[in-house]
């Protein structure tokens, strides 16, 4: 059996965090969860991750400060894992936003699991 893939989950909700975990873990993912931008950039300075999903609107650092910070740092493996934006106010953004932001995807809340799951299959498998 191979390793699991490792996927850090950035979302200030306790709820949409659990319900990834659960679609996710079911897939035999290993996952970590934050609630904030600074607390992925601790993590990925601790860690590895095979994909992060990224909400946008969160506290203290938001997801497109955060991915932004993400594609400048000296290590290509961590400056280069692929980010998935999840977010609600989608409609305040273009993909074209996102892709200079620095962002692969995005998949807009509410979650439709097996989207989220086909996009994160779709980036970790490339």
């Amino acid at each position: 059996m191979s390793e699991s893939k490792k996927v850090l989950v950035a979302e200030d909700s306790s709820v949409i965090i659990n319900l990834t975990k659960n679609v996710l873990l079911f897939e035999n993912f290993h996952i970590t969860a934050v609630k904030n931008g600074q607390q992925v950039l601790d993590k990925l300075a601790k860690e590895d991750f095979d994909l992060i999903l990224m909400d946008i609107n969160m506290p203290v650092m938001d997801g497109i400060a955060c991915t932004k910070a993400i594609r400048k740092l000296p290590d290509d493996k961590k400056s280069g894992i692929p980010i998935i934006a999840i977010t609600g106010n989608y409609k305040n953004f273009t993909l074209d936003d996102f892709k200079k932001a620095g962002l692969d995807d995005y998949v807009q809340k509410p979650l439709d699991y097996d989207l989220l799951l086909s996009t994160v299959k779709k980036h970790i498998f490339k």
